[in-house]
């Protein structure tokens, strides 16, 4: 029963930090957000409404400068300020945001934000288990060696999300009649957006797939669908 404990002390710490997880992000959501209230971007979302079937996309702003879009496990969707700023001074479209809450969408649809929290959870619990286990034949590296796989794990779970909700995204945003190219014009300047730096971790340790693996797989998708047509 002894060497069975440390899974089963990461099983309970996984579904605890599920838990809080899971409350305190809907907790600072509902503190610093509120709902969106602009007609260019409502005649855009209520487009994405009418290609759904649905009578209206509620988007919230979430009261924090990093630019980012996010859905939370309830299926709302957030813009932060600093997102809903940079389309105030003109440095991205309305078809541009209009694509980034497309994306969103695709992640609540496809049960990507649920996902992600039990994900969370659980590579904690991994992350726990390993370290524990390790550490009693390497020492202080089989902590790091933990850490090390469970970022691997994250962020090659995380990449293939990102793709699956591009690829939601294109769809919904071509029936829509806005098309994909904002979704292109937006992945190209995103690193200036987000103020990121090439180089800052190899690509299999990022979250988010390479800008220009995103546009490729865009391209890839559009012809897949002008051979069928």
């Amino acid at each position: 029963m002894l060497k069975f404990t440390p899974i089963l002390l990461a099983v309970v710490y996984a579904f605890v930090m599920y838990r809080f997880s899971v409350w305190r992000t809907h907790r600072s959501l509902d503190m610093q957000s509120t709902e969106l209230a602009d007609p260019r971007l409502k005649a855009l979302t209520d487009r994405l409404a009418a290609a759904l079937g649905v009578a209206r996309i509620p988007v919230y702003v979430y009261e924090i400068d990093p630019v980012n879009g996010l859905a939370a496990p309830d299926g709302r969707i957030f813009i932060t300020r600093g997102f809903y700023r940079k389309y105030q001074n003109g440095e991205v479209t309305g078809e541009e945001l209009t694509s980034v809450i497309a994306h969103e969408l695709g992640h609540v649809a496809l049960g990507h934000a649920r996902k992600r929290m039990i994900d969370f959870s659980g590579q904690n619990a991994l992350r726990t288990a390993l370290a524990l286990v390790l550490g009693r034949f390497i020492p202080f590296v089989g902590v790091w060696i933990a850490n090390l796989v469970t970022m691997m794990l994250a962020a090659g779970l995380s990449r293939s999300d990102e793709y699956e909700a591009d690829e939601y995204a294109a769809a919904l945003l071509t029936k829509a009649g806005i098309g994909t190219d904002p979704q292109k014009t937006l992945f190209s300047k995103l690193e200036d957006l987000t103020q990121a730096r090439a180089g800052v971790a190899p690509a299999w340790l990022m979250s988010h797939p390479k800008t220009d693996d995103r546009i490729a797989a865009l391209e890839k998708l559009e012809t897949r669908w002008n051979s069928v047509t």
